[in-house]
């Protein structure tokens, strides 16, 4: 029997919880099939569940205090589907300011059942619904906290708290106060609540069929919205004029991809990306929002595009090369996907270390800022005998005065004329080993300077050489992963796509090529082939892709694997016969990992590697 007044049944029309009824009538035993409406995408208000929820308990602390009374209804579709009502034993004596409130004594709960033999009974009753309850957190955090102590596994479900949608809703003359006692008051419930459990989660019952009849008439009709509406504080919810907007999103896919929101002019004003187009670009229009910026770019939205992609990696890919082509003016970040610092020696007769904005070769990089890359150049001039002055110096004649730093034996002084290029080329060679990853001996040293700093109890300069050591070893792989990528004529990863199917990758000198997805039962080495056929040839470029040409197939190595990210993916194919290299070797270097020759190897996600963003930029470049 439903529990809704006859009022709200007349205007059964205005409430999203309740099925609309079509104009024809169809035979009995005859399946009613119902087309969700645009505004219904998501899940309709009327298909879900709800398990109202309200607790008693000896205090206000989870962590300490206990439960004495569950009272739980459970309603779909405006019905009354049942009710689960019990005094529970906390264990110990109720404390008589809540004996004074709710009327439960200790003589009452004496011989009532445990929590723990409760508890089974309630998840299983609130399984596959929404939690409802009035001050959500409370019984949330009451019921989480007991899960916790009695070894079940808190089922996360969707909470929904009746006081933050009605503080939504409601407007704050027709509604000072979202107390549960003055909602019903406010509705003219027929259950009054009394601090009883069962009597109060009948009481929000009704308040929550109120409640959303009231947010059908602000157009939302799916348990999305309807979550997004509580969570959203007064100054962040989306206003009538956005929620109009939505209609912007009534012909955008359900599918991962890249949209693109356009202004008054035809500009693109904001560029991002999703798993699934249709519910994030709705959701600008429905959920709230926080960023002053994107509520504005929202406000002057006109039209959306959308880019439909194979999957997340060509959606990141494609999304960078967008930002970088029309520059949209909200978005903040990857404006400059590029942007980067580099260490690099000089063309001279005594190179010395150089930063610079772009890569060129013998460059290693890129750092975030200015200021790391310097801090990872004083360490490299600490650990290989260059010069760290900045004049240039000529291959002969030089006759300036020897700095301080030859007086403390860091400088051999070719300022001076007292080393001749060939007697620094040593110095040069050995600053290439270590770009390179062939040679670590210099990081060695410093590790020892790190050891030696702690056995004379100086830690807080070990420390310090610590943490400019790794910066460098970081900077160092980053480097090395990046050139190996970009240095490789063709590479093809594979994912799981999570449905049985496999998310294809072709990557060609570190830029994306082609993409795909091999569907569930669909064989993936075909869709591999057609992928690398259609996709587009890539041309080497210069730069740091060149160091990895030293050391033949090795640069496919960094990929084999990283500890950090351990999603298994398979590198079904790479291109030997085009790279003209020997079979794959470990790259002995800051990233060294091992690899063989031929099979299929499980590595990373190429946008996972641990580069990590500036990887991402480096696949997207054109």
């Amino acid at each position: 029997m439903s529990v809704l007044p006859a009022n709200v049944r007349r205007r059964a029309r205005c409430c999203p919880l309740l099925p609309r009824r079509g104009r024809s009538r169809l035979p009995k035993g005859r399946p009613r099939m119902i087309q969700m409406s645009f505004d219904e995408l998501g899940t309709p208000l009327r298909d879900v569940t709800f398990v109202v929820v309200d607790l008693e308990t000896t205090g206000g602390a989870a962590s300490t205090d206990a439960i004495t009374e569950v009272g739980a209804v459970k309603v779909r579709g405006g019905e009354h589907i049942g009710e689960l009502g019990t005094l529970v034993d906390p264990g110990t004596a109720v404390p008589p300011g809540v004996v004074a409130l709710t009327g439960i004594t200790t003589a009452m709960i004496a011989g009532a059942p445990p929590l723990p033999a409760v508890l089974p009974t309630l998840l299983e009753f609130l399984r596959g619904g929404v939690l409802v309850a009035h001050n959500a957190p409370f019984d949330a955090g009451f019921l989480r906290a007991a899960c916790e102590r009695h070894g079940h596994t808190w089922p996360r479900p969707p909470v929904l708290c009746t006081a933050r949608l009605a503080r939504a809703v409601l407007p704050k003359d027709e509604a000072p106060s979202v107390r549960l006692g003055a909602l019903a008051q406010l509705f003219g419930t027929a259950t009054r609540p009394t601090h009883r459990a069962l009597a109060d989660a009948r009481a929000t019952v009704e308040v929550l069929h109120h409640l959303l009849e009231r947010v059908g008439n602000l157009g939302v009709q799916s348990l999305e919205e309807l979550l997004g509406l509580a969570r959203g504080s007064a100054q962040h919810r989306p206003t009538q004029r956005q929620r109009a907007k939505r209609v912007l999103a009534r012909d955008v896919p359900s599918a991962p991809g890249v949209y693109l929101f356009r202004g008054p002019r035809d500009e693109v004003l904001y560029v991002g990306t999703s798993g699934d187009l249709q519910r994030r670009v709705r959701s600008y229009f429905t959920s709230g929002e926080r960023r002053r910026r994107v509520r504005d770019m929202v406000a002057i939205a006109e039209r959306v595009d959308t880019v439909v992609c194979a999957h997340a990696l060509e959606a990141s890919v494609r999304e960078l090369r967008l930002i970088a082509a029309h520059q949209p003016r909200y978005n903040r970040r990857s404006r400059r996907p590029h942007h980067g610092w580099w260490i690099t020696p000089t063309a001279e007769a005594f190179p010395r270390l150089s930063i610079v904005a772009s890569p060129r070769d013998g460059a290693f990089g890129p750092f975030a800022s200015r200021k790391s890359a310097a801090a990872a150049a004083d360490t490299v001039l600490d650990a290989v005998p260059l010069r760290p002055c900045t004049q240039r110096i000529p291959a002969s004649g030089a006759s300036a005065s020897p700095c301080a730093l030859h007086e403390l034996g860091r400088c051999a002084a070719p300022c001076a004329g007292l080393q001749t290029p060939e007697e620094y080329a040593p110095a040069v060679r050995a600053l290439q080993e270590l770009v390179h990853g062939h040679d670590d001996t210099a990081l060695g040293g410093i590790a020892a300077d790190v050891d030696a700093l702690g056995e004379r109890e100086r830690f807080e300069a070990a420390a310090r050489r610590r943490d400019q050591l790794a910066a460098l070893i970081v900077g160092l792989e980053r480097s090395q992963r990046l050139a190996a990528l970009a240095a490789l004529p063709e590479l093809v990863g594979a994912r799981p796509d999570g449905r049985g199917g496999w998310e294809v990758a072709v990557v060609r000198f570190g830029r994306l090529a082609a993409a795909g997805v091999a569907r569930r039962g669909a064989a993936p080495m075909p869709v591999i082939d057609a992928l690398r056929l259609g996709g587009p040839d890539r041309a080497p470029r210069a730069g740091p892709a060149a160091w990895s040409t030293r050391r033949g197939g090795a640069a496919a190595a960094p990929l084999a694997h990283h500890r950090r990210h351990p999603a298994r993916v398979r590198r079904p194919r790479v291109d030997r016969a085009r790279a003209r290299r020997r079979p794959l070797e470990p790259l002995g270097g800051a990233g060294a990992t091992g690899g063989r020759g031929g099979g299929l190897e499980r590595v990373p996600w190429i946008m996972r590697v641990g580069c990590g963003r500036s990887l991402l930029c480096l696949i997207a470049t054109t």
